[in-house]
């Protein structure tokens, strides 16, 4: 599911946080020598999620956010900000001529070009966070 998170908003943010986990803590971020990716261009969504992307011919940008149980996909449209919390467990990647993040049923595909390039130590930590957690929680794969 989809949260505006233009506007701070406590019962989204306690939403969120049961979702994927509270926000990793200073020391921890250092760890792990960030949390954030850089942001990666948008070429397709599915049905559910077409709405929140610009309509007219502005690219569309995603970031992710690692969380101790998952991930958060930022999108932006116009001046409206999304987050779409995903776990661990129902998160799924694909790497082929694009990548792509899928979980219930939907999908966002980046396009594999240079700032894609400039993730793929980000996307490695990601697969890492990924496994150490399925593992540890005994999640079925």
């Amino acid at each position: 599911m989809m949260y505006n998170t233009t506007h701070k908003n406590n019962e989204i943010a306690e939403l969120i946080n049961t979702k994927v986990g509270k926000p990793f803590r200073l020391m921890e971020r250092i760890k792990l020598k960030g949390i954030g990716s850089k942001r990666m261009k948008v070429v397709a969504a599915s049905f559910h999620l077409i709405k929140y992307l610009n309509k007219v011919s502005d690219i569309n940008y995603l970031n992710i956010e690692l969380r101790p149980k998952g991930v958060i996909l930022h999108l932006t449209k116009g001046h409206q900000n999304f987050a779409w919390p995903i776990p661990y467990y129902q998160l799924v990647f694909f790497k082929g001529d694009e990548f792509s993040l899928h979980a219930n049923g939907n999908f966002i595909r980046v396009a594999c070009d240079r700032n894609f390039k400039e993730n793929k130590k980000f996307l490695k930590k990601l697969q890492l966070m990924k496994d150490n957690f399925n593992n540890h929680n005994n999640v079925p794969i």
